[in-house]
């Protein structure tokens, strides 16, 4: 069963759990398939998550409000947050990334300097949990393939549990969309999914962390 998290008569809001594939594929319904048998609806994706992540995930219930509803990911109108956790040191703790994701090897991606259209950007700020383990809270401004795995990459603080991207074997790979806050026809909407699984992100440390930031949002 798949946590739903708001269902309104124009789109649903779901906590996506890490692991499933969003499209279906090797003889698996995917995401958007599962929850169309569960809802007995039909639906139209708006954006997405990639398999290992898990998160806040809109989902449209006509083409119309899809339509919609793209546009304002498409003019970065859409207010998101991310939690991840790494145990390595990065560069800085806080701050921006932002430079141009281009394509790597092995189906990665890479920031650089250079490359087509715009550049991607993300705010972050982060807090240590002790024995090695540090948390941080992103806001993406653009919505580019990999983008928060590449910053972190870019960082020299690969996602734990993102071997596509160096991190160190874990449970899960620790990336999580938190938050999603967006307009719709004159309604403002603002969703919370916490993560349900993954051993570190159910510690008192990440829990407490994620307490304080949405008490008091330093982003």
């Amino acid at each position: 069963m798949i946590p739903v998290l708001f269902q309104h008569p124009h789109f649903v809001v779901i906590n996506k759990p890490e692991g499933v594939h969003f499209h279906s594929q090797d003889g698996q319904p995917g995401l958007v398939v599962q929850l169309e048998a569960q809802l007995g609806l039909k639906l139209f994706p708006v954006h997405r998550l990639d398999t290992p992540t898990s998160g806040v995930l809109l989902l449209a219930c006509s083409s119309e409000a899809a339509a919609e509803l793209s546009r304002a990911f498409a003019e970065h109108s859409m207010e998101k947050r991310y939690l991840a956790l790494s145990d390595s040191k990065p560069k800085k703790k806080q701050g921006w990334v932002k430079g141009h994701i281009v394509k790597a090897r092995r189906g990665a991606w890479k920031l650089a300097r250079e490359g087509e259209g715009s550049q991607a950007s993300t705010q972050f700020v982060s807090t240590g949990l002790g024995e090695g383990l540090r948390l941080y809270l992103l806001r993406p401004l653009s919505g580019k393939t990999h983008q928060i795995r590449v910053t972190l990459k870019s960082l020299g603080a690969p996602i734990l549990g993102d071997r596509l991207y160096g991190g160190s074997s874990a449970d899960r790979t620790y990336l999580h969309a938190l938050s999603l806050a967006f307009e719709f026809r004159g309604e403002q909407h603002h969703f919370v999914g916490l993560p349900e699984r993954g051993e570190h992100y159910l510690s008192p440390q990440v829990q407490e962390a994620v307490r304080q930031w949405q008490a008091h949002p330093p982003l």
